[in-house]
C-alpha cells in the first residue's frame, strides 16, 4: 500500500565509501558478533581479557558500541536465545558453573541506549518466530526503527535451545525442523503486512490546524488466518524510516538457505574455507534469482575470529593462550545445547552424515559437507577450538589484511563479523588499531565514522526493501495475495 516511487528510490549517500559496491574488490562490511552472556560461546570469562565483571553493565555495552562506531563499523550483531543447553531435559552442571551461554540478558532492551550514544552504527537483534507473536515482534522492531532513526535489523531465527525454550514457555506442540520454517514463513509474512501495508506513506498527517493526526482512509486492516497465525487489526506504529528492519537470517541448513533466499537481505554464514563459502554464496544467490530477486539483493556476511599482533610469534602465542582455556567437556555441553545431541553418549565411529536432529541441523550439515566420512569422535576437538565460529585468522597486521581480502575476493562474500576471543573488547581494539588502517589505505573499509541515514542503506544503498522483495506482493488481507501477485510480479520484471 506504500508509495512505489519511494520504495524504488534511494537516498543520497553522505560518505564516498558507501557508494562503493560490496564484495570482491569493493567495500567490506564490518560487523561484530556479540551475546549478552558472561562468555561469547565457550567459557573464557575468568581470563584477564574476559568480561566476567562487565557483561551485565549497560556502560560496558555503550562503551563497546561507541568504540565500534568511531572506527567506522557498520553494525553490532546480538545473537540471543531464551534457552540454554540441556542434556536429558536437565541443565548440566557445567552450564551454570562455567557460564556456558548462561546467564543472559535481553539485548533488545539495551538498543535505545546504545543508539542514543552513537551516530552511525546499526544494531541487529535476534528474535525467534517460535514462541513470539508476530504483532508484538512487529511493534517492538517498529519502535526500535523509530528510536534508532532507521538503524535496526532483525536476525530471524526459528528457535535456539528449543527444547528448553518450549519448556520455559509451556509450548506443547512440537514442530519438525522444516515445520518451524513453514511457521516462520507465516510469522514473517504477518509482520511484513503490518510494516509495509497497514499505513500508506502519507497516512500520518499530524495536522494541528484540522486536528487530524492520521487519515483513517489511508489505514488498512491486516487480516491473517492460517495454520500457524491468526491476527487482525491496524498496526499501531506509523511508518518508520525503514518500515521493515533489515532482515538477517543465519540458518545454513537446506531449508534455512531456502528461507533466506526468499526473505533475507543479509545472510550470516560461518565460512571456514574459501571454496565452501563461495559455494554457499552462489547457492543463496541462485535461489534468490529463482524467487524473482536479484543476486545483489542479498549481502552475505561471514563470522571471523581474528588474532592479530605486531609479530607472528606474538599472534601465535595469543592464539595458543586462547585455545588453552577451551575445554572439551564444555564443548560437548555446548554442542548438545545447539543440536540436542550428546556426542559423549554416541558410538565414536558413527558418521556425522548419519546423525539426525530437529534442532541444530545447520551445525550437523556443516560437518557433513566438510567431510561426509567424519566420525563423531573427530568432531569435539574441532568444535572445542572453532565452535560455531567462522574463518580463523592469526598473524601480523599485513598477513591478516591480506587473508581477509583473499577471503572476500575469492568467495563473493560482502562482509565480515568479528567474533571475540577472550570475550572482552581487546580483540576488537587490536583489529581496529592494527588491521583497519591497512584495509582503509587499500580502500576496502572507511576506517573512520561513516555516515548513512539507515542500516539498510549501508547494505543496499536504499532505505526501503528492494522492489523485488516479495513483501511487496503481499496484501493487508492474506486472502487478497492471489489478486495482487500477478500485478506486482509484472511491475517488477
Amino acid at each position: 500500500m506504500s508509495n512505489e516511487n519511494e520504495q524504488n528510490g534511494t537516498n543520497e549517500m553522505t560518505a564516498a565509501t558507501l557508494t562503493t559496491p560490496t564484495g570482491p574488490g569493493g567495500r567490506i562490511l564490518l560487523g561484530v558478533f556479540e551475546m549478552m552472556n558472561p562468555n561469547n560461546g565457550m567459557p573464557t570469562w575468568t581470563h584477564p581479557q574476559g568480561r566476567g565483571d562487565d557483561w551485565d553493565q549497560l556502560d560496558y555495552w555503550v562503551g563497546l558500541a561507541k568504540e565500534l562506531d568511531a572506527a567506522g563499523f557498520d553494525f553490532l550483531f546480538f545473537a540471543d536465545t531464551y534457552g540454554y543447553a540441556t542434556l536429558g531435559g536437565r541443565m548440566p552442571e557445567e552450564v551454570a558453573a562455567h557460564g556456558i551461554q548462561f546467564p543472559a540478558l535481553d539485548p533488545m532492551l539495551a538498543i535505545p541506549a546504545l543508539a542514543r550514544e552513537t551516530e552511525n552504527i546499526g544494531f541487529v537483534v535476534t528474535s525467534p518466530t517460535t514462541v513470539e507473536r508476530p504483532y508484538a515482534t512487529a511493534r517492538r522492531f517498529g519502535t526500535l526503527d523509530r528510536f534508532t532513526s532507521g538503524r535496526i535489523g532483525w536476525n530471524v531465527v526459528t528457535g535456539s535451545s528449543q527444547a528448553t525454550t518450549d519448556e520455559l514457555f509451556g509450548v506443547t506442540t512440537q514442530l519438525s525442523h522444516d515445520g518451524k520454517y513453514d511457521a516462520a514463513d507465516s510469522f514473517l509474512d504477518t509482520c511484513l503486512r503490518y510494516w509495509e501495508h497497514s499505513w500508506d506513506d502519507d497516512a500520518e498527517v499530524r495536522d494541528r490546524a484540522t486536528g487530524v493526526y492520521a487519515d483513517p482512509a489511508k489505514l488498512h486492516r491486516v487480516e491473517v488466518s492460517d495454520d500457524h497465525q491468526r491476527s487482525a487489526g491496524i498496526f499501531a506504529v506509523p511508518p518508520t524510516p525503514q518500515r521493515t528492519p533489515v532482515l538477517f537470517q543465519a540458518g545454513t541448513s537446506d531449508r534455512g538457505r531456502a528461507y533466506a533466499a526468499r526473505n533475507a537481505e543479509a545472510v550470516f554464514i560461518q565460512g571456514q574455507t574459501i571454496d565452501s563459502a563461495a559455494a554457499h554464496v552462489r547457492d543463496i544467490r541462485e535461489q534468490a534469482v529463482r524467487n524473482g530477486r536479484r543476486p545483489e539483493d542479498i549481502a552475505v556476511v561471514t563470522g571471523m575470529t581474528v588474532t592479530v599482533a605486531p609479530t607472528r610469534a606474538e599472534a601465535d602465542a595469543l592464539r595458543a593462550e586462547y585455545e588453552s582455556v577451551l575445554g572439551q567437556d564444555d564443548a560437548a555441553v555446548m554442542f548438545a545445547g545447539i543440536t540436542g545431541l550428546d556426542l559423549t553418549g554416541l558410538d565414536p565411529e558413527t558418521r556425522v552424515v548419519d546423525l539426525t536432529t530437529d534442532l541444530g541441523q545447520t551445525l550437523i550439515q556443516r560437518y557433513a559437507r566438510q567431510n561426509p566420512e567424519m566420525k563423531v569422535g573427530d568432531i569435539l576437538d574441532q568444535f572445542r577450538t572453532k565452535a560455531i565460529r567462522g574463518f580463523q585468522i592469526t598473524g601480523t597486521p599485513e598477513e591478516v589484511a591480506d587473508e581477509i581480502e583473499a577471503i572476500i575476493d575469492g568467495s563473493g562474500i560482502d562482509g565480515i563479523m568479528l567474533e571475540p576471543t577472550f570475550g572482552g573488547p581487546a580483540a576488537y581494539r587490536a583489529f581496529i588499531e592494527l588491521v583497519v588502517p591497512i584495509l582503509a589505505a587499500r580502500g576496502r573499509v572507511a576506517g573512520a565514522p561513516d555516515a548513512a541515514p539507515t542500516l539498510r542503506e549501508r547494505f543496499s544503498g536504499a532505505p526501503r526493501l528492494a522492489p523485488t522483495h516479495r513483501a511487496h506482493r503481499l496484501a493487508p488481507k492474506a486472502s487478497d495475495d492471489r489478486i495482487l501477485t500477478p500485478i506486482l510480479n509484472g511491475a517488477h520484471e
